[in-house]
């Protein structure tokens, strides 16, 4: 869990200038960067996370591939569940919105995994492109 808004806005800038240490780019960290893009009235996540988690894999040495780097579909998926938790729990801070995401459902590294198989998941399709869910509907 994260301790101060200053903990979001150093994960947020360090993806976005590429200075994050690559051990530091967590579960946590992802849905922090989202928090932080979400709540910023200079981004849209949905449009603007994309690239960065890109650069920010190019600067670190990780190739976006077929099999590794940037997955879209994740990365989608994700950031829609942090918009609807904190829609659903309107908090003040960044890290007191982190910290929601966190705790709810979402915050389990495998969450995903209810809602999409891991075949279709982890298929070159759904690392390229957004691919819907074939367990069940997103609950958002």
């Amino acid at each position: 869990m994260y301790s101060s808004d200053n903990d979001i806005e150093a994960i947020a800038r360090g993806l976005i200038d590429h200075t994050l240490p690559k051990p530091e780019w967590t579960h946590g960290a992802h849905f922090a960067a989202a928090v932080w893009l979400i709540q910023s009235p200079d981004h849209d996540a949905e449009r603007d996370m994309p690239g960065l988690i890109r650069a920010y894999n190019e600067a670190c040495g990780v190739a976006n591939t077929d099999t590794e780097g940037y997955h879209e579909t994740i990365t989608k998926a994700s950031i829609r569940a942090a918009a609807h938790c904190m829609s659903q729990n309107p908090t003040r801070g960044l890290a007191e919105a982190t910290n929601t995401v966190l705790r709810s459902g979402f915050g389990k590294a495998d969450w995903i995994l209810a809602y999409w198989t891991r075949e279709r998941l982890f298929s070159v399709e759904a690392r390229r492109n957004w691919v819907a869910p074939d367990r069940q509907n997103l609950p958002f």
